[in-house]
């Protein structure tokens, strides 16, 4: 037991000295990054972005990337966190204003992170040069999450990961969905060859 609240209290001092930072470039960024990912509104003008100027594989890259952040956010949000009983940093470790603008549902996992990382990870399987860009702005809001005194460093690594799977899990159902449309198609079409073709009445 000692050495998880040893833990916790290293993740505690981590997490003040990432709030701490006063950079002017971080005090801009901080609350514009996280109004950008707030109700996932830059992940969805990314997605319209790739699928109006990427042709095929955009539109491809934008429903992926899509499909992928809702069932990321769905592991996150819908399953994991209900589960979680963590309370956020405490605000004598942040030491600015920002703190005051967090939610008060649990801290584990980051929800943001793991739409960041779904989002991400599912565009750059399907279009690696759009999913390098991606990793940009989604590396920015696991960081804002954690200087913005909203989670702990260990509740976006979880997010990160379930962003993650929800990606993989997002890539396996899309390919059922197209096996199992291509499936319904061949079959008429053999039975209609079949009712059409004379040779096969010989």
């Amino acid at each position: 037991m000692g050495n998880v609240n040893d833990l916790h209290e290293a993740e505690g001092r981590l997490t003040g000295r990432v709030a701490s930072c006063h950079h002017p470039l971080v005090r801009w960024a901080r609350p514009v990054v996280g109004e950008a990912a707030e109700h996932t509104k830059l992940w969805w003008a990314i997605a319209v972005t790739l699928a109006a100027t990427g042709g095929s594989r955009g539109r491809k890259a934008a429903v992926a990337g899509l499909t992928a952040m809702g069932v990321g956010e769905l592991l996150s949000n819908g399953v994991i966190k209900p589960l979680s009983r963590r309370r956020r940093p405490p605000r004598e470790l942040i030491p600015h204003d920002g703190v005051d603008d967090r939610p008060d549902s649990s801290s584990f996992p980051s929800g943001h992170t793991a739409a960041a990382v779904a989002f991400t990870t599912a565009v750059a399987l399907t279009w690696p040069r759009a999913g390098a860009l991606c990793a940009v702005p989604a590396a920015l809001v696991a960081a804002e999450r954690v200087h913005s005194g909203a989670h702990y460093p260990s509740d976006v690594a979880a997010g990160a990961a379930l962003g993650a799977a929800g990606a993989c899990t997002a890539r396996c159902l899309l390919r059922l969905k197209v096996a199992m449309h291509r499936s319904r198609w061949w079959v008429p079409a053999v039975t209609i060859r079949s009712e059409r073709d004379p040779s096969w009445d010989r």
